[in-house]
């Protein structure tokens, strides 16, 4: 074994390389550092490298080293390359792009629908289908459904079809007239369904809509078949669907956990902000070595119940699994089903509709209140300007009740904002966690809403220019989670179909990177641990095989994912 002296002028000759970082970093193998020279060696060197650091101290570099799971020095080749000893691996990056690994604050990481359920549409690209192929995919699954039990599709969208008309209740009664039957569109505030789920359900054409919810209709003032947000709520309890075990339900949400971690992985993603889920089994899913992306675990329903009562705050785990902001507490509908809350009706729609608010005001500031004393970290859907007033309304009143320091509120989507929402938004020093892939993918659904507005919409501009840090949310599955689709929308604000909206609110290559990482981290009160490649955070990077700065901002969703590492262990490689 070849020992190593460290004197003070061998750590000052290695000052190129970020050592002050290293020195003043509380790493984990620092005793075992000073007691044998041997273990300072790095177990990764990445080498000859385009690296964009999302560090303003030290924005580029060639080269770094890893110990431990953690950056330990950052600079140029030949100051970092003789790091490496004996058994280090030494990884030559041959002039490709390394970024920190990139992060969705917003994730409903449906796992075991994409493992279990009938997928009706491309859930990770613009894919256009029919609704021949959707009644066919339905009707398989019927024949072999016992008769009275649901027939149910998923990840469908309305503007992704060749037919180029809606999906109708006659569509789906096509499927059967035995089963109920239901689509739910990927955005998540709407399904349709046949006549067989309305009869269940007891909803006939004189059943009236109410402020959080519609069943909409024909010129004929028949039942359509699309229902919106909390209407769909008496399809619950009727019909029947397969029964489980606990330990089938365990092996089950186990099995896609590790499934959807295979497949954030492979996009890039090493930080990912669940939607809820099942606890117990993410935790089985760690100890087996199969979740390949850290988690910040954002309770709903019993769970949150269970983190207030128990007195479990915002912040409680580790690096892998860690208690962060709530799930999305719903206050209106859907951008992409166009069903969120306007304070101006929506263009060309009549009658004149401004669409659902889901919840009171005053339920919101219960809600709002308990969750923020408990110290748990509140997280609400807004994505109209009404919505958004309300949530920041409860908010403000909440923090003026019971003052906390840095509470950082998230807004998830907060799609449309004006300038006194933005001054707010800044005041409270909340997060918002717009959309990402949507300026890409969705960008059909934006004469929906016109210029005026979507010079408002999705504004990472405005955002940046107001110091307020957004933070990527695809939203998964309403959007496609892939990072570089995200920036690419960001940055350009065209679509897939070559329109282009609310230009002004395009962002450079280096403000769309910052979103996808260290904002990710601030969201989430981990911007100290990582998100950016800096001496004594953990090593989480991504290595592209083209660099977006560089290529045809229209072929950044192209760029391909060439290794995908999380503390220090490759877990995807092209």
């Amino acid at each position: 074994m070849i020992r190593h002296e460290f004197s003070r002028r061998y750590f000052m000759g290695l000052s190129g390389v970020g050592v002050t970082g290293l020195l003043g970093a509380q790493l984990p193998f620092g005793s075992a550092l000073a007691q044998n020279g041997a273990t300072y060696e790095p177990e990764l060197v990445v080498h000859d490298a385009r690296v964009y650091t999302v560090d303003p101290l030290e924005s580029r570099a060639e080269a770094f080293a890893v110990k431990g799971g953690r950056f330990i020095a950052i600079g140029k080749n030949d100051d970092v390359k003789p790091l490496a000893g004996r058994r280090t691996q030494v990884y030559d990056a041959k002039g490709m792009t390394v970024v920190p690994g990139f992060i969705d604050a917003h994730n409903h990481a449906p796992g075991q629908i994409l493992l279990y359920e009938v997928i009706v549409g491309n859930p990770y690209q613009v894919e256009f289908v029919t609704i021949a192929s959707i009644v066919e995919k339905l009707r398989a699954k019927a024949r072999e459904t016992p008769p009275g039990f649901w027939v149910e599709g998923f990840f469908f969208d309305d503007t992704k079809v060749q037919d180029r008309r809606a999906l109708s209740i006659h569509d789906l009664d096509a499927v059967s007239r035995d089963h109920p039957v239901s689509v739910r569109h990927r955005g998540g505030h709407t399904t349709y369904y046949n006549s067989k789920a309305f009869e269940l359900a007891g909803v006939t054409r004189n059943t009236r809509d109410s402020a959080s919810g519609t069943y909409d209709r024909d010129a004929n003032g028949e039942l359509n078949g699309r229902v919106t947000d909390r209407a769909r709520n008496v399809f619950l309890d009727v019909g029947k669907r397969p029964a489980f075990t606990p330990g089938e339900t365990l092996i089950r949400n186990r099995d896609a956990i590790a499934f959807i971690s295979k497949q954030f992985v492979r996009f890039g993603l090493t930080g990912v902000h669940h939607q809820g889920g099942d606890l117990f089994a993410l935790q089985d899913v760690r100890a087996r070595g199969d979740l390949l992306h850290r988690v910040s675990y954002e309770a709903q329903a019993d769970m949150l119940e269970t983190m207030i009562t128990k007195g479990i705050a915002t912040g409680f785990g580790d690096e892998w699994i860690k208690f962060g902001a709530t799930a999305e507490h719903t206050t209106d509908g859907s951008f992409s089903e166009r069903t969120m809350s306007l304070s101006v009706p929506y263009p060309g729609v009549e009658p004149p509709y401004q669409g659902n608010i889901t919840m009171a005001q005053g339920e919101l500031n219960a809600w709002v209140e308990r969750v923020h004393r408990a110290n748990i970290q509140i997280n609400c859907h807004a994505n109209g300007d009404v919505a958004i007033d309300m949530v920041l309304s409860a908010f403000e009143r909440a923090q003026k009740l019971f003052p906390r320091p840095d509470p950082r509120p998230k807004i998830t989507h907060c799609t449309l904002i004006n300038e006194e929402l933005l001054r707010r938004i800044k005041s409270a020093g909340a997060i918002p966690a717009p959309f990402t892939s949507y300026g890409y993918y969705n960008s059909d659904k934006f004469r929906f809403y016109g210029e005026a507005l979507m010079q408002r919409s999705m504004a990472y501009r405005s955002f940046a220019d107001a110091g307020i840090p957004a933070a990527a949310g695809s939203d998964f599955s309403p959007g496609p989670f892939a990072p570089m689709m995200g920036m690419q929308g960001m940055v350009t604000r065209k679509g897939w179909n070559g329109e282009t909206w609310g230009a002004n609110q395009r962002i450079s290559v280096d403000e769309a990177l910052r979103v996808l990482t260290i904002n990710g981290a601030h969201a989430s009160h981990e911007e100290k641990i990582k998100g950016s490649i800096t001496a004594g955070k953990l090593a989480d990077f991504v290595v592209l095989a083209e660099d977006p700065h560089t290529v045809d901002p229209d072929k950044i969703k192209d760029i391909e994912v060439a290794r995908t590492v999380t503390g220090g262990n490759t877990v995807y490689q092209a």
